[in-house]
């Protein structure tokens, strides 16, 4: 059972607030559940229209195994847990709402504008994951055709492909995560890799060789078939030198995603490796009171685990404590010695 979260529809323009996190993905919502502890005025903006950012988007019902306390938790149960535990102390929800710039306007206090609106704060953390982002297509003959009608990028509902004779290409986690997790209730699956080692944890590698999933390695798919409906597949294996056609009901591709920072680009920042933001040992970018967590930062070691994002946003909400409140501790000590700021929830619905 889950709290249910009043809507409350103001727009909070003329607040000034402690920290305004920018991505109300996995690591914002634990973000600001602990600026709550920390008993900071909070507000979370958010371009898409429902919090959880990919796993929302993308995969709300896969099954993720690297969350401390859980064996497995599906990924619409985790953001709704994480959603009651950030909107515990009164933090302000805007969804639907892109931030478009953020700029200094005088000692701690940064201003933030929205698609929507103007907003205030003494600090900013931006955990915005890897920013706007695109599926990378399946470069095979005839994909445009069935795109949306038995060729998909992500899996929403597994119920769709109950039945169904399955394709998945991809050699990653969520490739092989998906092949286990379809093998249950699809007719058959077969995984398509291009190479004969995977992306993926050794215990979920092993897993798929001990499944009925049938493996392709060494193998493209080169191009999709069928008049009204998707009908079959040929694949290349590049050791054999070889094609084969295989009967297909729905080809799922799950080769990553293209990243687009957006407008993040243009806020001034310092950017690391690739397109992540650089930061320091306390999360702190290039801008006074901007800090980054999350996918979109670009730490010393780079590892994109929910866990190490976890950590990254507690540390980042701290550093800002002590950045706006010249008194307060860097280190709150342990949560249970903390007092509670009460159970205040409020959310802001899109217009």
């Amino acid at each position: 059972m889950f709290t249910e979260i009043p809507i409350r529809a103001s727009s909070n323009e003329d607040e000034l607030y402690d920290i305004a996190i920018i991505g109300a993905g996995p690591t914002g919502l634990f973000a600001a559940y602990y600026a709550g502890m920390r008993q900071m005025k909070t507000l979370i903006l958010d371009a898409l229209p429902e919090a959880g950012g990919q796993i929302t988007a993308l995969y709300p019902e896969k099954y993720i195994y690297d969350v401390p306390g859980f064996v497995a938790i599906q990924g619409r149960e985790l953001v709704q847990r994480l959603t009651e535990q950030a909107l515990q102390f009164g933090a302000d929800l805007h969804l639907s709402e892109r931030v478009l710039d953020l700029s200094s306007n005088g000692e701690r206090q940064i201003s933030i504008i929205s698609s929507r609106h103007h907003y205030r704060a003494r600090s900013v953390l931006i955990s915005a994951g890897i920013g706007a982002f695109a599926p990378n297509r399946l470069p095979a003959s005839g994909i445009e055709r069935f795109e949306g009608r038995g060729v998909h990028y992500s899996v929403k509902e597994k119920a769709t492909f109950a039945g169904q004779q399955v394709m998945i290409v991809g050699g990653g986690d969520s490739a092989v995560d998906w092949a286990l997790a379809l093998e249950q209730i699809s007719a058959s699956v077969t995984l398509v890799h291009r190479r004969d080692q995977f992306r993926a944890h050794e215990q979920s590698v092993a897993a798929l060789f001990n499944s009925s999933v049938r493996l392709k390695l060494c193998c493209e798919l080169n191009e999709v078939h069928g008049e009204t409906a998707l009908e079959a597949a040929t694949i290349f294996d590049s050791r054999a030198q070889t094609s084969e056609i295989l009967p297909v009901d729905t080809v799922i591709g799950m080769l990553g995603f293209k990243a687009d920072p957006g407008p993040i680009r243009n806020w001034g920042l310092a950017f690391g490796r690739g397109r992540a933001i650089q930061i320091g040992p306390n999360c702190e970018t290039s801008l006074p009171g901007v800090y980054a967590a999350g996918c979109i930062a670009d730490s010393p070691v780079k590892l994109d685990l929910i866990v190490l994002h976890f950590g990254q946003a507690a540390l980042a909400v701290n550093s800002a404590k002590a950045y706006i409140d010249p008194h307060a501790e860097l280190s709150p000590g342990h949560s249970s010695d903390m007092p509670h700021p009460g159970r205040k929830v409020h959310a802001v619905a899109a217009p």
